[in-house]
């Protein structure tokens, strides 16, 4: 009996346990954003209805249902409910300092810019030019103070020396700066205030002479830094830099941009732009993350061999330094693709302003791989500026070398303005990435026709060819030289269009889901931070981008368009526009 008994109570308790209300969960700290459509960019065609987010890091992403039932205690938040989330747009190359300096002058470029208030805009001819700098002339203080103005294109708007410009400002120094950032052209007060004369060409290769040996006034890439040096007090001013900062740093916020870098850190000097950065960045008031990568010969500069420890010593925090530094070093191989002056294969370039040269190394062709090893042997990432055929040949065989000797990091072309069919199938065989200045195709395309010929014209950033190749393709703006708005680079590489209304090389092209992975995932992985940020998934950073559409169900044309509501970053809500 007592055992019949004891079976019926274990029995009662038994159904009693299985028909009881689950215990109570706790209160969570869990908030689930509902959106319209979720994009988390996790493979192509996965979509999902709602991210569950704690402490600043995403726990989930999937039904509405399906994430109640897994955090019964957590905040429904519907602000998104009739928009987009997608991951928090990256622009992974920009430059602080020099978009600080650009924004805080007039423009005069050859095509619209980015401004805070839309695009701004061209001067399309050199006619249109002159009459612009004109005007900045007639509307600058009549101090005789200098003059500065920024945007000119020579294969747009024309030739420029001193004499040009003399005519324009004939009794204050005027000083344009060229579209590239690498170039300047001052006229003759300008010469004689940063003291400039033909000797400077014996020792810097980037001084400009006419052939009875004078100066033309155009002062270029390493002779650049000349100008940089002795016209500072003009170019940096730190008021009118404080203005530049604030508009170019609204640019970026207004793009809906979450994490950029800046891709030269160190050019101006570590202790200016540690100051500077300071003074003009936080991400609490500034909205996006910032990390910076060291530029080679800055460190060179500094710390001789010691810099591949510098480097280390920046990363772990045993250096300060005014944001983040990622464990990554950038180098140069050329020049510049828009002053015509990046590195090409014979015979060179048959038209512009560099008519007959072949353009500029950096570093000398066979050294990229030496300079690069105490780097890469001292476990650093590499990110190379290379943009013209030649360079690219000499950069993948420096990649080609590093991956033979057993290098395994990271190695990411920047900009690659120009690659042949069989330097895309390399890329991708050596396992390269390709962080693609966004803007080539759409400014130049079309203009750099008759300077490279037809084989190389039509070599210019072949995304759909490197990605093909299985290359990683990432998009940056290189701001200020480009609009630093990632859906506005992305849809151009949908089109594949030209400012001048054409379509070039549209087999190209990127599918709409490699061009959205070209501005998240994809921009994440050329940074080395695709475990924290980039897609939507359990344990990376709550960053997203709220949109107004949904940029996979508009054509590319469309997609500089679309309305952005803000960001999260970190978990925290920052609307562009506040109640």
């Amino acid at each position: 009996m007592l055992t019949r008994r004891l079976w019926l109570v274990a029995a009662f308790l038994w159904i009693a346990t299985c028909a009881a209300p689950p215990a109570p969960v706790p209160l969570s700290d869990v908030t689930i954003y509902v959106a319209r459509e979720v994009i988390p960019m996790t493979g192509e065609g996965v979509t999902a209805e709602a991210v569950a987010v704690d402490e600043g890091r995403v726990t989930a992403v999937g039904s509405l249902g399906a994430l109640q039932a897994d955090y019964p205690g957590a905040r429904i938040d519907e602000t998104f409910r009739d928009k987009t989330i997608v991951p928090g747009l990256i622009d992974p190359h920009m430059h602080l300092l020099l978009g600080g300096m650009l924004y805080a002058h007039p423009f005069a470029p050859p095509w619209p810019m980015a401004t805070p208030e839309g695009m701004t805009a061209g001067y399309p001819s050199p006619e249109a030019f002159r009459a612009r700098l004109a005007e900045i002339v007639a509307e600058a203080p009549q101090d005789g103070a200098p003059v500065v103005v920024y945007g000119f294109h020579n294969l747009v708007q024309g030739d420029l020396d001193r004499h040009i410009l003399d005519a324009v400002a004939p009794d204050r120094p005027m000083i344009v700066w060229h579209y590239s950032g690498h170039d300047f052209y001052l006229n003759s007060a300008a010469l004689d205030m940063i003291g400039a004369t033909p000797a400077l060409a014996e020792t810097f290769h980037g001084v400009d002479l006419d052939a009875d040996g004078a100066l033309t006034g155009r002062i270029y890439e390493d002779a650049a830094m000349v100008v940089f040096a002795r016209a500072k007090d003009v170019l940096f001013n730190p008021v009118s830099f404080g203005a530049g900062i604030e508009r170019y740093f609204e640019i970026v916020r207004n793009a809906g941009v979450t994490t950029t870098a800046d891709l030269g850190y160190g050019v101006f000097g570590l202790a200016l732009e540690d100051q500077t950065i300071a003074a003009s960045w936080s991400m609490a008031e500034d909205g996006f993350r910032l990390y910076l990568i060291p530029e080679f010969r800055s460190l060179q500069r500094e710390f001789g061999d010691g810099a591949p420890q510098a480097v280390l010593d920046m990363v772990s925090g045993a250096r300060p330094a005014a944001a983040p530094v990622l464990p990554r070093v950038k180098f140069f191989a050329d020049a510049a693709y828009y002053s015509q002056t990046m590195r090409l294969s014979p015979p060179g370039y048959l038209a512009g302003q560099s008519k007959g040269l072949m353009g500029l190394w950096v570093i000398p062709n066979g050294e990229i791989a030496n300079t690069m090893r105490p780097y890469t042997d001292a476990g650093l990432s590499v990110h190379i500026h290379s943009n013209g055929d030649a360079a690219q040949t000499a950069t993948l065989e420096a990649l080609a070398t590093l991956r033979t000797e057993g290098f395994e990091g990271d190695f990411v072309i920047e900009h690659g303005g120009l690659f042949s069919p069989e330097q895309a199938a390399r890329a991708g065989e050596l396992s390269a990435m390709v962080s693609a200045a966004s803007h080539y195709v759409f400014y130049m395309a079309e203009a750099y026709a008759s300077p490279l010929g037809p084989a190389r014209a039509s070599w210019i950033t072949p995304l759909g060819s490197l990605s093909a190749a299985g290359a990683v393709v990432a998009l940056h703006s290189d701001a200020p030289l480009a609009p630093p708005q990632p859906l506005r680079a992305a849809g151009a590489h949908i089109t594949r269009a030209t400012r001048e209304g054409g379509t070039y090389e549209a087999a190209n092209a990127l599918k709409p889901y490699d061009a959205l992975e070209a501005i998240t995932l994809d921009a994440a992985r050329v940074l080395g931070l695709e475990a924290e940020i980039g897609s939507l998934s359990p344990g990376k950073r709550a960053d997203f981008t709220i949109l107004d559409s949904n940029p996979l169900d508009l054509p590319g044309t469309d997609w500089s368009e679309i309305g952005i509501w803000g960001v999260l970053l970190g978990g925290e809500l920052r609307p562009l526009e506040v109640d």
